[in-house]
């Protein structure tokens, strides 16, 4: 996505608008016959040998939607998902065809959430016009055909005939308007669990990534980024590197400094030896504490931004003992696996970009606002990425090749960041620190709450957005829409700009605020001599969302054997959050020895998505979140020194080892009649559960992260 204020917001006008209307009723491309004499309609082509393509148009990244996807058309076309192969969709190809295949952005937990009824009824619509076409082969009604694994079979005579021997027919016929989809209780492919269709390929090294694209005559660039946030480079020596073997450019573009060779290796190791004056602007002296004052500032701000306003919270506070907390969540670094990279090649006429990119259609704007440049003439190949984590939706990085590719015409250029260049030039998750008071009748639950989010803005740091009554709902979200009966509730909003730049990191306001809230009840559950299980059931009122929490809560906790006797020194913690669609719950079980040595004995984390449309790939997601979530909870941490981020690899930025991997257990509580997310909200009640459980195992309650600055670490499982 752009950072440019007005790319960025026309690009979520004209997503957003496209999204209503394709919620709608789906928009089919004008002729599906003249572009293709197989394609049945924008995402389905079906050749004579009986093969099924069934077109992408999202970006993988790991989640394995590139598999569920098409699982959703598959099922409503009835066919045999051994015959079906999966295409991806290039951006140029969605702008070409004025947007029918939708938003394409992997980002939100939402490939399935906000794609599944168009994609159904793409399914659907294709079976309707297949079974159509025989009909009128056979001279019978509709009604006395049917549609099963890739054949339309004739009720009264069995005549059959194959998808391939109609595709051609029923590509002619007009669309229906009506498309009837089937009853859940009917899918005999959607709810299995399918392999994902890239394992294969991923396993045997045939995918290839954004960092494996190889062109003829390419060139590779080596990027150094000024150390402090907005600073720019004011003189640059390029002598000693010169004339070196390979070395093709330096060039200094300001924000940043790259070398170009013929390998990144002799790119990268120039660079080094390129003196670079860098001007730090007002931001060279800043560092973490100072950083932590502007936060602690916020907590007794006086003008703060509404989110929730229920009762008279301020003045029920103040007639009763009140419990107070702050707990504070730090910046963090996403360090995906694969390191930001863009390959661009600039013509006179045409701009072309292979790219690891959650956002195919935002990088598309991005290159060509800034090759200043129709987007028609730009085309974008979306390759698969070694980890997004929201990291690979904003453009910066494309922006960068494209600039580059520019000094150097008619050359394919790769842009690939050093594993340093992506540490200390992410877009970090905001830091938070968030004060919690409330007060609790005679039986010990909560007559009023007040929240106080002292935080950075996403929307209007990154994405330049204006926030509606001055709240940032990823900053607040868990506490505006917490589901207890909690008669007076206030959540306010104070925002914190720092130079420190901020982004969208896996579960973005759900992986930390879920801490603070589920934490916070904890200490009232223990405050009032209850059972943190029973405490929460008995604070969630008789309404729909409520009940789901119950729901999730109940069958979590008896998966986890909540109540029964554990071995000695072991403890439990439970917490539960809704987010992005979906409800999970999560029980931790721990130990900790008289070194801080916390040993993880037991993980059973679950989810209720509405529909689960390939399980195995949910649990997957929900180890995954466990992995993510658990490097993140003991070790993540971005501190600043001088105005720049003191770390800068894995050394010191530190990664969940394999040995250190607990049992996990998954619980897929898919109860139907709505469709969650799934890639995010697993991870949201994974450190307030485990947070809850050190406090059962050590009597001390953690009320900050990353654990290793409570001098807590994680032994092998």
């Amino acid at each position: 996505m752009s950072n440019s204020p007005i790319n960025r917001r026309l690009f979520l006008q004209v997503s957003g608008s496209t999204a209503a209307t394709l919620s709608l009723g789906f928009v089919w491309p004008q002729s599906a016959a003249a572009a293709n004499s197989s394609e049945v309609n924008a995402w389905i082509d079906i050749h004579p040998d009986e093969s099924v393509v069934i077109r992408y148009a999202r970006t993988e990244m790991g989640q394995g939607s590139r598999t569920s996807a098409p699982m959703l058309v598959a099922e409503e076309l009835e066919v045999d998902w051994k015959k079906v192969r999966i295409v991806d969709v290039p951006a140029h190809d969605n702008l070409r065809r004025k947007r029918v295949y939708g938003d394409m952005a992997s980002v939100g937990s939402r490939t399935i959430r906000n794609s599944q009824d168009y994609l159904r009824k793409a399914g659907a619509a294709a079976r309707i016009m297949l079974v159509e076409a025989a009909a009128q082969r056979l001279g019978v009604a509709t009604s006395e055909c049917k549609a099963s694994m890739g054949m339309v079979v004739h009720s009264a005579s069995g005549k059959k005939l194959s998808y391939g021997q109609l595709a051609g027919d029923a590509a002619k016929l007009t669309p229906p308007k009506d498309i009837p989809l089937k009853d859940p209780k009917s899918w005999t492919l959607v709810g299995k669990s399918v392999p994902r269709v890239d394992i294969a390929d991923i396993v045997t090294g045939k995918i290839r990534y954004g960092v494996d694209v190889q062109l003829p005559g390419m060139l590779h660039a080596a990027i150094a980024q000024s150390p402090v946030f907005g600073g720019k480079a004011t003189a640059v020596d390029s002598s000693k590197v010169d004339n070196r073997r390979g070395i093709v450019k330096v060039i200094n573009l300001g924000e940043f400094v790259v070398v170009v060779a013929d390998n990144w290796w002799r790119a990268k190791e120039a660079l080094r030896d390129v003196s670079i004056d860098w001007d730090n602007g007002k931001n060279g002296a800043v560092n973490s504490g100072q950083i932590m004052q502007v936060y602690r500032d916020g907590l007794s701000h006086k003008e703060t931004a509404i989110a929730r306003n229920d009762g008279d919270t301020l003045a029920v506070l103040a007639a009763g003992p009140v419990v107070e907390a702050d707990y504070y969540t730090p910046y963090l670094a996403h360090a995906t696996m694969e390191p930001m990279v863009c390959t661009a090649m600039w013509t006179e006429n045409q701009l072309d970009i292979w790219a690891s990119t959650q956002n195919p259609e935002s990088t598309l704007t991005a290159a060509a606002s800034t090759a200043d440049i129709a987007q028609e003439k730009v085309r974008v190949y979306a390759m698969q990425m070694g980890g997004g984590l929201g990291r690979k939706s904003p453009q910066d990085f494309t922006r960068q090749a494209v600039a580059i590719a520019m000094q150097i015409p008619g050359k394919p250029v790769k842009l690939m960041w050093s594993r340093e260049e992506d540490i200390q030039h992410d877009l970090y998750r905001p830091a938070s620190l968030v004060r919690m008071r409330a007060t609790v009748d005679q039986a010990g639950k909560p007559k009023a709450l007040h929240v106080r989010v002292s935080a950075p803005s996403l929307f209007s740091q990154l994405l330049r957005m204006p926030l509606q009554n001055g709240v940032d709902q990823q900053a607040v979200a868990c506490f505006n829409d917490h589901p207890y009966a909690i008669p007076n509730t206030l959540v306010d909003f104070a925002i914190r700009t720092t130079h420190v730049p901020v982004g969208f990191w896996r579960t973005v306001g759900h992986s930390q605020n879920p801490f603070v809230r589920e934490c916070f009840l904890d200490e009232l559950a223990h405050a009032a001599g209850q059972d943190p299980l029973a405490y929460r059931l008995s604070l969630l009122p008789d309404n729909e969302k409520a009940n789901r929490d119950k729901s999730i809560l109940q069958v979590v906790a008896k998966a986890a054997d909540w109540g029964k006797p554990l071995p000695k020194g072991v403890h439990r913690g439970i917490a539960s959050v809704d987010g992005y669609g979906s409800w999970t719950a999560c029980v931790c079980e721990v130990s900790v020895n008289a070194r801080g040595e916390v040993k993880i004995h037991r993980i059973v984390i679950g989810i209720d998505p509405g529909y689960a449309v390939n399980p195995d790939n949910i649990n997957a997601q929900l180890q995954g979140s466990v992995v993510h979530g658990l490097t993140a909870i003991f070790w993540g941490e971005m501190t600043v020194k001088d105005g720049r981020v003191e770390q800068s690899n894995f050394h010191d930025y530190r990664m969940m080892r394999m040995n250190e991997m607990p049992k996990v257990e998954t619980v897929i509580a898919a109860t139907g009649g709505f469709w969650g997310g799934v890639g995010e909200p697993a991870q949201a009640p994974l450190a307030p559960a485990l947070g809850n459980a050190l406090f059962a195992a050590t009597g001390k309650r953690i009320r900050s992260l990353p654990l290793k600055n409570h001098g807590l670490s994680l032994v092998k499982a």
